[in-house]
């Protein structure tokens, strides 16, 4: 009985410090996705979506294959460069995420949100909507 104490008292500790860790990398995500889309980098964006994701630019989009999203996003960064993005609001829960930020692109502010799922340590964008401010 009193190993089976010892070990609880090893292991949950242990346990309760690699879940912080592991809701730790949230905010990775969204420092690398920040990163991709204040340099207009659709390409490696790219990596973080979902095989089938909902994007919506400027009032028009819909359900996306992965590829067909990059595009999508490479032509808003080409007709938009992009000047600055600055995440303002972060929530979530343990499978979803989601941030909203300012992008300062072409002369105008923009305003993103995106939803990401967590799925076995990983992050996917499942949904990503760019309106004018």
């Amino acid at each position: 009985m009193r190993s089976f104490l010892k070990l609880l008292l090893i292991a949950v500790p242990l346990f309760v410090c690699g879940s912080i860790q592991a809701q730790d990398k949230s905010p990775d995500a969204f420092a690398s996705i920040s990163k991709y889309i204040s340099q207009g980098n659709a390409e490696a964006l790219s990596a973080w979506f979902a095989d089938n994701l909902e994007i919506t630019v400027l009032s028009r989009g819909g359900t996306s294959s992965k590829a067909q999203a990059k595009q999508i996003l490479k032509t808003f960064f080409e007709s938009h460069t992009p000047r600055s993005f600055n995440i303002t609001h972060t929530a979530g829960r343990a499978n979803m995420k989601y941030a909203l930020g300012t992008l300062n692109a072409g002369g105008e502010n923009y305003l993103i949100t995106i939803f990401v799922s967590v799925k076995d340590g990983s992050f996917f964008i499942q949904q990503l909507k760019i309106d004018r401010v």
